[in-house]
């Protein structure tokens, strides 16, 4: 690093004339040579200069209730491209999916271009975001649907109707997977894969630009326990193995490895390692009860980006296990 006593007082005043046209009058690079008679790239280097000697010295100033040091340390913990931090209003299930919506919704929108293809599972912390996206106007690009029906088809947690809303909102193409999500044999499975319309449709989505998935955990107040989309007999089975949640009723367990189980045969939907191959994964999930299932997730690399409470975060960050 240069020391500002070692510059002549000619190039010492040079560089804070620059440095104060730049920051403080807002001319841009051009117009600061124009008027010095500097080429822009000069200025540039003078500018970089400015910054070596501590003529310029940049502070940033988070706001008060701000979390990115504790967003960049998961990030760095965890292997995580990003980590992003929900404060809700209340400790409540209802206030926490509304939170996470929200965040979530902001962090899937700002990196779209609008051509995309964006891939979703299902549940209700997905339908927090759904809920909280804002109007666009996206004709180009595609919403498709990831896991096969589950449950009525008009219930606004499933993966059907949350396709349909969310192209709904952001004036974009749906693409409808046209199959149960779980049928009972695996000939079954097999002769609905062989479906076109149902293999292009699962092609489509292995092959999206973004995935935006829950991370769910059977609970017995679980959407899936209460609505029956598993037995309670397949639910201890997977226990049994090892198994502490699912992304799109693909279980894993504590590290984020996928659990064996017959179930993997009847299901319509992609599989963990196909979810893997998607560019970007945003993995929504918060609560008490989803710890566990949450730090399995990011020890398996299950996504690339995670959006969860702030509660779970300092946990996330405390774990000596991790």
């Amino acid at each position: 690093m240069v020391s500002q006593n070692s510059l002549s007082p000619d190039y010492a005043r040079l560089l804070v004339k620059i440095a104060r046209s730049y920051y403080d009058d807002g001319l841009t690079q051009k117009e600061i040579g124009g008027r010095l008679g500097l080429s822009r790239i000069k200025v540039s280097r003078l500018l970089s200069a400015a910054r070596e000697a501590e003529i310029v010295q940049i502070r940033i100033v988070a706001p008060e209730d701000d979390h990115v040091d504790l967003e960049r340390a998961l990030e760095a913990r965890y292997g995580l491209d990003e980590a992003l931090i929900a404060t809700p209003l209340k400790d409540d299930a209802e206030h926490v999916r509304i939170a996470l919506g929200e965040v979530a919704a902001h962090c899937l929108v700002r990196g779209l271009r609008g051509n995309e293809t964006l891939a979703l599972t299902w549940g209700s912390t997905l339908r927090a975001v759904v809920e909280a996206l804002a109007l666009r106007d996206w004709p180009e690009m595609r919403v498709v649907q990831s896991l096969g029906g589950l449950g009525r088809p008009d219930a606004d947690v499933y993966g059907a109707d949350l396709v349909q809303r969310t192209t709904r909102t952001l004036g974009a193409r749906a693409r409808i997977l046209s199959a149960p999500g779980i049928v009972p044999t695996h000939d079954i499975r097999d002769a609905l894969l062989a479906d076109p319309q149902i293999a292009d449709t699962l092609s489509l989505a292995a092959k999206a630009d973004i995935a935006l998935v829950g991370i769910g955990r059977p609970t017995p107040d679980s959407v899936v326990r209460q609505s029956r989309i598993l037995t309670e007999e397949t639910v201890a089975e997977l226990t049994t193995l090892g198994a502490v949640g699912d992304i799109g009723l693909r279980f894993f367990d504590t590290q984020g490895k996928p659990i064996a189980h017959e179930i993997n045969e009847r299901i319509i939907g992609l599989t963990l390692e196909e979810m893997a191959e998607i560019r970007r994964v945003i993995g929504v999930a918060g609560g008490k009860e989803k710890f566990e299932v949450i730090r399995a997730a990011v020890r398996g690399k299950l996504v690339d980006v995670l959006v969860t409470d702030l509660g779970n975060a300092r946990r996330l960050l405390d774990d000596i296990e991790s």
